[in-house]
Parts: structure tokens; sequence; C-alpha cells
């Protein structure tokens, strides 16, 4: 250190230093004797700017030293620091000549003991319980039977052929495994990643979105499992829109992704368990009912045959139900023909009533007196006054009279076409029209119908009318003169036509 000091000033004896040189020294100095250091203390103040490395306060009840830890080193911690945390640190002093400070590089990071770890823990459980992560209403209900389920493990341990193996058991489904890193640095960001890239997948896609996840990972330490409390895993669970199952570690171990999954499974084969049913007994579930189905079906049909058969014997005979209904049948057919003519006979006397107000010399009467009462009247009325009315009321007359002769020409149609009609409904309801069908009417000598053989026995004399004529019959049963043709039907009444 020779070269440090300089000459002394005459009349003193402390040599003089420059700054840079001073803090050199105490740098060289430090690094020198702690190369190598182990601290124990309680993090402080930590901050994390955006270059990535993290800045602390390592403290004690009396002294605080200063810490930092590079960016590549803080991306390889197991273990995050947090504030409050008590923490053993690894690493080497140096100093910071810009603030004259020293300070710890840090090179590891770890809780200091099972207690810290576990304070840290329960700390970071009341943080996201008091979010409402682990609220039970955001636990989604596990699919009965998922066509697809994909599985978040490593794919070399024994847990992955663990859960194919007890899936194969009890219901083979497809599986889609995303292989992580289930412990160490890198095995929270992982499984993070896995539960979010599954969810990203569309349904129905090249590649298609599981319907039931699994994360699945064997026993371990509290530092092992530590990757399953991470924050970021826990946050990716409970936003996960697949229902998901926690299965990490043995039944005693229970990690924060337990508390923000749907559901937790003490084993992974307990996840494929919780994950399927059993075939066989849904086989035999499915047999059972089909044959209870089956019983209830026939059973059914069996009481309601039998009812059937009770019911149709206190019905009476389909004859007897008709029996009623065809009397009734034959009393209209024998009235109907009556009741037709004097229907029509009514109408015909309606009709003529009231066509024998509408005949023309009435009408021109009515006139005449009309045209005499106008021409008295004209006479003393103004000549041009009097021709203008004249001409409008020529002009009302002919439109009246127009209208009237429309009236009766329609009024005439309409009851022509009425009469016609029932004209041609007598026709069609007349013994006549049945004569066309192949019966035939028989009449006594005196011309009486007769309708029993008993009656054409006592006859002296019979007449058969076919539809082309009547056949008159000895007693002996020969013809006894040329058949009568049969009398044509009436022609209805010529209809007034109309009277203008």
């Amino acid at each position: 250190m020779s070269d440090l000091i300089d000459d002394p000033t005459p009349g003193e004896n402390a040599p003089e230093f420059s700054v840079s040189d001073l803090s050199g020294a105490i740098k060289r100095m430090i690094e020198g004797e702690f190369a190598h250091v182990r601290v124990r203390g309680e993090l402080g103040r930590i901050s994390r700017p955006r270059s990535g490395h993290i800045y602390l306060d390592l403290k004690d009840d009396r002294a605080v030293l200063a810490g930092i830890i590079w960016k590549g080193v803080a991306s390889r911690l197991a273990v995050q620091p947090e504030e409050g945390m008590e923490v053993v640190a690894t690493g080497r002093l140096t100093t910071f000549p810009g603030q004259s400070r020293y300070q710890i590089v840090i090179e590891d990071i770890k809780p200091a003991g099972m207690g810290a770890l576990m304070a840290m823990l329960e700390k970071r459980k009341a943080q996201l319980a008091g979010e409402g992560l682990f609220a039970p209403d955001r636990k989604k209900a596990i699919p009965y039977l998922p066509e697809i389920i994909g599985v978040i493990t490593s794919p070399s341990g024994a847990v992955i052929r663990d859960i194919l193996h007890r899936l194969r058991d009890r219901f083979p489904r497809k599986v889609l495994i995303w292989p992580v890193a289930v412990q160490g640095e890198k095995c929270a960001a992982e499984v993070a990643r896995a539960i979010q890239g599954f969810n990203a997948f569309t349904p129905g896609g090249p590649l298609p979105r599981p319907d039931l996840l699994i994360v699945a990972r064997g026993g371990g330490s509290v530092e092992d499992l530590w990757g399953f409390n991470d924050e970021i895993v826990v946050r990716a669970a409970a936003d996960s829109d697949i229902p998901l199952i926690s299965a990490v570690g043995h039944e005693t171990d229970t990690t924060l992704i337990d508390f923000a999954s749907d559901k937790r499974a003490p084993t992974p084969t307990a996840a494929a368990e919780l994950a399927v049913p059993v075939r066989l007994d849904l086989m035999a579930c499915l047999d059972a009912q089909d044959a209870r189905l089956t019983h209830a079906l026939t059973s059914g049909l069996t009481t309601r045959g039998q009812r059937l058969r009770d019911l149709s014997r206190a019905l009476p005979r389909a004859d007897t139900l008709l029996d009623t209904a065809r009397q009734r049948l034959d009393t209209w057919a024998d009235r109907l023909p009556a009741a037709l003519i004097r229907s029509v006979q009514a109408r015909r006397v309606k009709l003529s009533e009231t066509s024998g107000a509408l005949r023309p010399g009435l009408l021109r009467r009515a006139v005449d007196s009309d045209r005499r009462r106008l021409e008295g009247t004209a006479a003393r009325l103004n000549i041009h006054a009097l021709s203008r009315d004249i001409e409008l009321k020529k002009r009302d007359l002919a439109r009246l009279t127009t209208r009237f002769g429309d009236a009766a020409t329609r009024q005439t149609t309409n009851w022509r076409s009425k009469i016609d009609a029932l004209d041609r409904l007598r026709e069609t309801l007349g013994y006549t029209a049945t004569l066309q069908r192949g019966y035939a009417v028989v009449r006594d000598g005196d011309g009486a119908v007769l309708t029993s053989k008993a009656a054409a026995a006592k006859a002296t004399a019979l007449e058969i009318e076919f539809a082309d004529g009547r056949l008159p019959l000895s007693p002996e049963g020969a013809p006894a003169t040329p058949a009568r043709p049969a009398p044509k039907p009436k022609k209805p009444p010529p209809t007034q036509g109309s009277l203008f």
C-alpha cells in the first residue's frame, strides 16, 4: 500500500488519500475478508425495478444490511423473497462507492427454517383468500364423464403412468399431456402456462379442448412442492374456465393450488378415480334400469289390457248402439218428402203474393196518376222553374226506374234460382229418382201402393211402375196391357221476367 501514501507534508505525520483511492482500498479489503458469507435476517424493503434485479434490506433489531440479487440469479430462485420473511442469504460483501455504503450481493436465498416458510405460506394464503380466490361459489362442477382429460405433470415420472393406468381400468378416455417441471424454479411458471394454454384451446378445433384438467405430482418436502404455492399458479387455477382437479403430493400434503382448484384429490390415482366413473358399474346400472323399465312396461300393458277388457264388458253391443239412430233415420226419411212439398208450396204462395204487388198495370196507373197531378201543378208554376224541376224529376225518375228494374230483375232471378234448386231437390228426393236406381213401385188395381207380400197376394190385379213406365199384370202374372210410360215430372211454372 506504499503507492497510496503520499509523502508527508513538512510538519505532519498523517498521509493524504483521494476519495476514490480510499473507497477502492476499502472495497478490496471488504471483498477480500468477506468473499463468501451467510447472513441471517428479516427481509425489509424490497424493490423490483424494470431491469429485473432485486434490491432489498436484511435487518435485525440493531442493524440493516443492503442487498442486491442480480437478474440472472433472481430468475433461478426457488422461493421469491417477500417482505417480513426470515431468510438465510448466501453471497459476498462489497461496497458501492457512489453512495459510500457496503452491501451484500446475494447468490442464494432460502427461508430460515420451516417456521419462516410456513409463516410466509400462511400470509400468502390469507391474502389470496381475502381476494375470494378460494370461495366455494367460484368452484365448478366436475363433469360426470369427460370426453377429453388434460393432465399437467412431468411426463417421466410414475404419476402419469398411475393416472393412465387407472383411467384405462375404470373408463378409457382421451388424454392430453402437457409436460411441466414439477419442482424447482421453473415449476410455477410452467404449470401456470399449462393451465392457461389448455384454456386457450378452441372447442372443436384441430386440437380439442379438454373437458377436465388434472394437475398432478407425487409426494415430497415442502420445498419440493413450493412451486404449487406460487401466486401465479393459484391465480391460473382460480381463473380456469375448465374444471380442475388438484392432485399434488400425498394425502397429508397441502398446497395453495388445492384451495383454488375445483376439487382436491389426495393422490394422483384418486384424481383419476374422481375424473371418471367405473365403466362396469355403469353397464350394470344400465342393465338394471333396462330390466326395471321392461318390467314396468310389461306390467303396465298387462294392467291396461285387463282394464280395457273389463270396460268392454260393460259397453253395449255395436248393433244396439246403432238401432236408435237407424230408427230415427227411417222416421226422418218418411217425413222428408211431405216436408219438402209443404215447403215448396209455402214458398210458391209467398212468391205469388209478392209478385202480385209488382204487376205492370198497377205501376202504370200509379205513374199516370202522378203525371196528371204533375201536369196540374205545372200550370201553376213558372215555366222555366217548372222545366228545370221536370228535368230533375225526370232524371231522378229514370234513375229510380233503372234501380227498381235492376232490383226487380235480381230479386226475380234469385227467386227463380231458389225455386229451381228446390224443384231439383224435390226430384232428387222423390220416388221417381229412386226408380232410376233399380227400384219399383207395386200398386193394386185401384192404384193403391202395396208394401207387403200379403197385400200383393190378395190384390185382383197388379201394376208395377218402373223408371221407364208401368207394367200391368193379370191375376195369372202375365202383362195385361202395354206398359204406360211413367208420368213426366211437372215443369215449374214460368217465372215472371223484368217489368221494364
